[in-house]
């Protein structure tokens, strides 16, 4: 059990060394959150399971703080209201829990965050997709596969594995890092 510790803790060392090599990514990505922020407009996250539970922590940091008590900014995870994601699924199909909240929520100059550890969701495809269409730019969290979701976003922040828990601990500490960045710029 020991040696299956470490190993698992090395792993995660590793992943997070090579996100080293997604700074310049990062940086763009969190200069669009900085300047929709600054133009009124918001953020919107979703994924499914773990990636919804990460979606959901992002846009907590938005609307709460990370670091300082700040000015509250406009953050929402998709998968929230189980009324409107249950009856979504139960009318028109699961695939569309996503992007029927982005038709409604959804402007040009926001940003819609797409979390999936595959890439190859097609709820959080077809919200990436009709985001786009609505004028929002499009960020993919994603794995090192090659995946649908890097095809439809404008920024596509891939994790240097092909192991979930590992592409996950990789989303929520780019998550994390966006999150002082766009708050340090913002209220420093």
């Amino acid at each position: 059990m020991e040696n299956e510790i470490i190993s698992i803790l090395n792993e995660s060392i590793k992943i997070k060394e090579d996100i080293k090599e997604l700074t310049p990514l990062i940086v763009k990505v969190s200069k669009e959150i900085i300047k929709a922020y600054r133009n009124k407009k918001k953020v919107v996250l979703f994924g499914n399971g773990g990636s919804a539970a990460d979606a959901q922590h992002i846009a907590a940091e938005f609307v709460g703080k990370f670091y300082k008590d700040r000015e509250s900014l406009p953050a929402l995870a998709f998968h929230t209201n189980t009324s409107v994601v249950t009856a979504t699924a139960n009318d028109y199909g699961y695939d569309f829990i996503f992007e029927r909240q982005v038709s409604s929520f959804v402007e040009a100059g926001d940003i819609a965050i797409g979390i999936s550890t595959s890439g190859n969701s097609p709820n959080v495809i077809k919200g990436l997709i009709k985001a786009k269409e609505k004028g929002a730019i499009t960020v993919g969290f994603t794995g090192q596969k090659e995946n649908q979701t890097e095809k439809v976003v404008d920024y596509c922040l891939k994790m240097p594995s092909t192991d979930t828990p590992r592409i996950q601990e990789g989303h929520i500490t780019v998550g994390h890092i966006i999150c002082y960045l766009v708050e340090k710029e913002l209220f420093s």
